[in-house]
């Protein structure tokens, strides 16, 4: 049963992170934390951003639930493996899929990975921290469904409403 409950634990933790990056990503990378997310949306070189702060940020805290859990707190212990879980899917999906940050790269022609990364394209057809769509990671609304949306709130009138790849 224990390892019925922990697994339970890792995946309820790893759905309720897309919630908690979803809303992080909207309320503060695009409010008062645009400061550090701003390199995100930018053009650069650099192996890094400042971005990656967040990720840091993040990795500390699941980091300190699994030492707090190890220490007598057991469900705790879990919390903090789902959210380190919930952070290498990020990574595959978003550092990796949709910005190309690795050494090699897979454009997806269908299916869901596809969705994401068109999702999150247009997310980025917006200059500036206003007027974005799609802030989850490994969720995604219908891509047709965001376009339109953007259309809505901008008039028509983006850089990239063309995701296909």
């Amino acid at each position: 049963m224990t390892i019925a409950l922990n697994t339970l634990i890792v995946l309820v933790t790893v759905a309720v992170m897309e919630g908690v990056a979803w809303a992080a990503h909207k309320y503060i990378m695009h409010g008062w934390g645009w400061g550090w997310h701003r390199s995100h949306h930018e053009p650069h070189e650099d192996v890094f951003e400042r971005n990656d702060l967040y990720a840091v940020v993040f990795a500390v805290l699941a980091i300190g639930l699994i030492i707090y859990g190890a220490n007598g707190f057991g469900p705790i212990y879990w919390v903090g493996v789902g959210m380190t879980v919930y952070g290498f899917l990020y990574f595959f999906v978003h550092d990796g899929l949709t910005h190309q940050r690795w050494p090699f790269r897979y454009v997806p022609r269908n299916g869901y990975l596809k969705r994401l990364v068109q999702a999150h394209r247009l997310h980025h057809a917006v200059d500036g921290k206003e007027g974005c769509v799609s802030f989850g990671f490994l969720y995604a609304q219908p891509v047709q469904k965001l376009r339109d949306q953007l259309r809505e709130t901008h008039g028509g009138s983006l850089k990239n409403l063309d995701t296909r790849s």
